[in-house]
């Protein structure tokens, strides 16, 4: 699983030229699945995301959470984050978990999200225009296992 998390004044995403999604300060995710994936990740992940601190404290200091401010998610499936890119030009999606299976644990992160801040989303499986609005920038990229990138 992978996420990247972007801090955001505020962004939305839109469907057939309409808006499904949209929050203020906050956290966008933008989340692809891997074959491999499962509830485990989403835990993990979920730990991770509620309480990473990029948020700025009295001081200025990047100290603070999603959960300290109040903010609000706005949560984006995009399969595109499986791409490998290693032979050739064209990325091969071939890691990315099946449609239905990653369906299904987008929806079900979604409800354990919910749990905590106000989530929205865009539209599974769908064209989608994301407009965000960075806030720093921020941009932090979440991975809920290590053989993905060796660094």
């Amino acid at each position: 699983m992978r996420i990247v998390v972007q801090r955001s004044l505020n962004s939305f995403v839109k469907v057939h030229d309409k808006i499904v999604g949209e929050i203020d300060r906050g956290l966008v995710l933008l989340i692809g699945f891997a074959k491999e994936d499962q509830i485990e990740d989403l835990d993990y992940m979920l730990h991770k995301v509620l309480n990473l601190r990029i948020f700025s404290d009295d001081e200025g200091k990047m100290n603070q959470s999603i959960l300290d401010i109040n903010g609000k998610i706005l949560s984006i499936s995009q399969f595109t984050l499986q791409a490998d890119t290693k032979k050739g030009n064209r990325p091969s999606f071939q890691s990315a978990m099946p449609y239905d299976e990653a369906k299904d644990l987008y929806e079900i992160w979604n409800q354990k999200l919910r749990q905590f801040v106000w989530v929205e989303t865009g539209k599974y499986g769908e064209d989608m225009q994301v407009q965000i609005t960075n806030d720093g920038p921020v941009t932090i990229l979440l991975e809920s296992r290590e053989n993905y990138v060796k660094r």
